[in-house]
């Protein structure tokens, strides 16, 4: 998984330089990570879950064996989650 903070300081970490692998061209600069990179796995893979059930939860809490105000308290976490990252940048 992508490093997203530092593991000295603990500060969110940034993006500096983006290489081609084919080519071998930089671009350098400073850039925020994509708010969903900064989420743990779990949640990004609950993310991949739930755009493959088309946004149904109903189907998802069947799959991952949950009831379905479980899986939707775990929706709204990872929405708080977010509306946090997408405040502090």
């Amino acid at each position: 998984m992508l490093p997203t903070y530092c593991p000295s300081c603990h500060a969110q970490l940034k993006v500096e330089c983006l290489k081609c692998e084919s080519c071998g061209t930089e671009v350098n600069g400073s850039y925020d990570l994509p708010v969903l990179a900064l989420l743990s796995e779990d949640d990004q893979q609950f993310i991949l879950r739930f755009v493959k059930n088309s946004g149904s939860l109903k189907e998802m809490a069947s799959q991952m064996k949950l009831s379905y105000p479980t899986v939707r308290n775990l929706l709204n976490d990872i929405i708080h989650k977010i509306n946090s990252y997408e405040t502090s940048l």
